[in-house]
């Protein structure tokens, strides 16, 4: 499905709410003046309250496994607005909130 693609101004949540952001975005494509990102750098997150029967386990990195099938940056497939990933440690999602959207992609 087409989706509008992710860049650096996106709002990326992990389940439990804690910010993610984008550790390496694509220095060549920007959208509105923003770098996009890729499925080839993780985001970190920051801020994730998750604790698990009294003991801290936050998400620390959100490693991105579905990006776009047809668009891609420097070689690594593009982040779209349904594109997936999974935090480590403890292997929860991430929900892409807002993002641009002028700019989609397959």
């Amino acid at each position: 499905m087409p989706g509008s693609l992710l860049d650096t101004s996106a709002s990326v949540l992990c389940t439990h709410g804690g910010q993610a952001s984008a550790t390496m975005p694509s220095p060549r494509v920007q959208v509105g003046g923003n770098p996009i990102t890729t499925t080839s750098a993780p985001h970190s997150v920051s801020g994730c309250p998750f604790n698990a029967g009294g003991s801290p386990m936050p998400c620390v990195v959100a490693q991105w496994t579905v990006g776009a099938v047809r668009v891609k940056s420097m070689g690594a497939p593009v982040l779209l607005q349904d594109s997936q990933a999974t935090c480590a440690p403890n292997g929860t999602p991430v929900t892409v909130s807002v993002t641009q959207a002028r700019v989609k992609g397959v």
